[in-house]
């Protein structure tokens, strides 16, 4: 395998270390989407312990978002300029901590602080796994493991689902919290050991391009039209994404009467297909591509075909049983075949040496639907009633993303470095 110029180091580091570097971020990214949705499979308890209705409900549920989203910028930029063995590392021990100091909340405000808290610490899972990936693969090879680390969120998130109910049912909300946020920890270990430390720091400096004025930072914000449609695109994929996290479970629990248990269990259906769905995207993507189809419209096609399944949540909100609406719930899961090429899209677009910048401005629009779906379902339940009207616009917004990648987005083809042209 030649790596060339774009990878300097890569020959110190085996394919056998990459896997393993991947699947520690795998992992992580277990940890962090069970971390951030335990506050949606406890709701229920939670409420009844604050009394909180719909409104209040929401502005939790969206809490999180505030600080994860306002850190991106600034994680992005870390990731790409500091070591990222310690980026990393002290980021989860940041939300790792956040998790378990939940469990100690004395009033809705405490909680409110630690999910913004649990915010700041899991902002770099995205950019830091997304740097990590483009320094350690080519192009043609990123599909499948930006797939496979992020596959992790959706596994998190399905766990959740299963473990979460029981243990709140068990031993309580608080108790659990605690013990997630300090078992995690031992996350760090391997960490450690297995993260080639040495290689990543000669790559990234080598994809770094000198700072010169109006380089980096500044030329970004001034204009780019692939990040311009990549942010727009992956705004309406998060929107749809988080109105299933944040409030999936409390729908089969208030709407389909599931008991929490079993709402929990039947959450994690679609969150475990959309996980699933995640490296066989980019798998299937990878492999077109070797065989001489184009990049660009192998992988936006792939996104195509995967928002058009989030259309099914739309008839699960009217059918008359639970299991219907369970089983088409599960189907839009298979909305997971696109994400992994829409990471490898923007690797594919940023500048080497910007990728965890460019992952952070497309992290940040993406959590301002993050914000936006609890607190617009909220109170749409709130004004309506009923969960019709949330379940129509999330599938609307999602499959409006499709005119960002296919008419703002160009060719999968790198940005030229700024400084690098001055030079």
């Amino acid at each position: 395998m030649n790596y060339g110029s774009a990878n300097p180091g890569a020959d110190a580091v085996t394919n056998s270390r990459r896997w393993a570097v991947v699947s520690l971020l795998f992992v992580a990214s277990i940890i962090n989407y069970f971390d951030r949705a335990t506050i949606s499979f406890a709701l229920p308890l939670i409420s009844n312990d604050f009394h909180l209705g719909p409104a209040s409900e929401g502005i939790l549920l969206s809490a999180f978002f505030w600080s994860y989203t306002l850190m991106q910028l600034p994680i992005g930029a870390m990731a790409d300029h500091l070591d990222l063995l310690w980026v990393y590392a002290g980021t989860f021990a940041i939300w790792s901590l956040a998790q378990g100091l939940t469990g100690l909340a004395a009033s809705l405000t405490a909680l409110i602080l630690l999910r913004m808290a649990l915010g700041v610490g899991e902002s770099v899972y995205l950019p830091g796994g997304t740097k990590i990936v483009s320094l350690l693969y080519e192009a043609d090879e990123r599909g499948a493991p930006s797939g496979f680390f992020d596959f992790g969120t959706r596994v998190g998130i399905a766990a959740g689902g299963l473990v979460m109910p029981w243990l709140v049912a068990r031993f309580g909300w608080r108790p659990a919290f605690v013990g997630i946020g300090v078992f995690a920890l031992l996350w760090l270990i391997p960490w450690f050991a297995v993260f080639p430390a040495r290689a990543v720091r000669a790559r990234a400096r080598a994809a770094r391009a000198p700072v010169l004025p109006g380089a980096g930072l500044g030329r970004i914000v001034h204009f780019n039209r692939n990040l311009l449609g990549i942010c727009l695109g992956f705004f309406c994929f998060d929107y749809f994404w988080y109105l299933m996290v944040t409030w999936l479970p409390d729908y089969l629990y208030q709407e389909r009467h599931l008991g929490i248990v079993k709402a929990g269990l039947y959450a994690a259906l679609p969150y475990a297909v959309f996980g699933i769905s995640e490296p066989i995207g980019g798998w299937i993507a990878d492999r077109l591509i070797r065989r001489g189809w184009d990049e660009t419209r192998t992988r936006k096609g792939i996104v195509t075909i995967g928002f058009l399944f989030g259309l099914l949540i739309i008839p699960a909100a009217r059918v008359a049983t639970a299991g219907a609406a369970i089983a088409l719930i599960v189907g839009s899961g298979l909305v997971g075949l696109a994400t992994a090429n829409l990471i490898v899209i923007l690797q594919s677009c940023a500048p080497p040496g910007e990728v965890g910048l460019w992952t952070g401005f497309e992290n940040f629009f993406g959590n301002i639907g993050g914000i936006l779906a609890p607190l617009v379902t909220g109170l749409l339940i709130k004004w309506t009633g009923s969960f019709l009207p949330a379940f129509i616009l999330g599938p609307a917004i999602l499959l409006s993303g499709l005119i960002s990648y296919w008419f703002i987005v160009g060719r999968l083809e790198p940005t030229a470095n700024p400084s690098r042209e001055r030079a």
